[in-house]
């Protein structure tokens, strides 16, 4: 019986794999949606100019994406968790309770006022495009309600949901008027708006729902 032979490794071009070649095609068709969408408007951008932007054909667009809302949410996906690990790990150097929790809002709003274009994206091109599209971003912003709410400290949940959905959606919506605002008010300014909001998910605030 003839010895097996190894299968064949799989074909590399210029150091690397059709696989590593894929995903750094998906990776650029992710960072130019996202400049695309910031300048134009999700809505006012084709297929078209998403890949011309990010220098492939739209034949490449199609080996990652089924169309344009699957781009958008991929990249509200990619780019909100990295966001989140950001803010995590800003909180994690902090002690639990008051500080924390600011430190994990001025990292948030600092991180926006980095990326103006992407913090148009992710919060107000990325509304109302589809159900799919309003499902991640829900889910998404529960993610960091329950991050803020775990900062101050409490060993079990005392806020309720609505409360919850109520906190998230005054630190979005204030991040949303300070980026279409033009950033003209200072951080520490809103960061104290959104800290005012998220002291209901303190369990040792006495108005906390129990």
């Amino acid at each position: 019986m003839s010895t097996p032979q190894p299968s064949a490794s799989p074909k590399r071009y210029r150091g690397s794999s059709a696989d590593e070649r894929r995903a750094q095609r998906r990776r650029q068709l992710i960072e130019a949606a996202v400049a695309v969408y910031g300048e134009r408007g999700y809505h006012n951008s084709s297929v078209k100019a998403v890949c011309d932007a990010a220098g492939l054909t739209e034949r490449y667009f199609y080996e990652s994406f089924a169309n344009s809302e699957a781009l958008l949410v991929a990249s509200v996906q990619g780019a909100t968790t990295l966001m989140l690990d950001e803010i995590r790990a800003a909180g994690e150097g902090a002690p639990v309770g008051a500080v924390r929790v600011r430190a994990m809002l001025e990292r948030y709003y600092w991180a926006l006022r980095q990326e103006p274009v992407a913090a148009r994206v992710f919060l107000l091109e990325v509304q109302g495009v589809s159900a799919s599209a309003d499902a991640v971003v829900k889910t998404l912003r529960g993610h960091l309600a329950d991050m803020l709410e775990a900062a101050w400290g409490g060993e079990t949940s005392a806020s309720d949901s609505l409360v919850k959905a109520g906190v998230i959606g005054a630190v979005i919506h204030i991040a949303a008027a300070w980026v279409t605002g033009g950033y003209t008010r200072p951080l520490a300014e809103v960061v104290d708006a959104a800290f005012a909001a998220c002291t209901l998910l303190n369990p040792a605030n006495p108005g906390t729902p129990t």
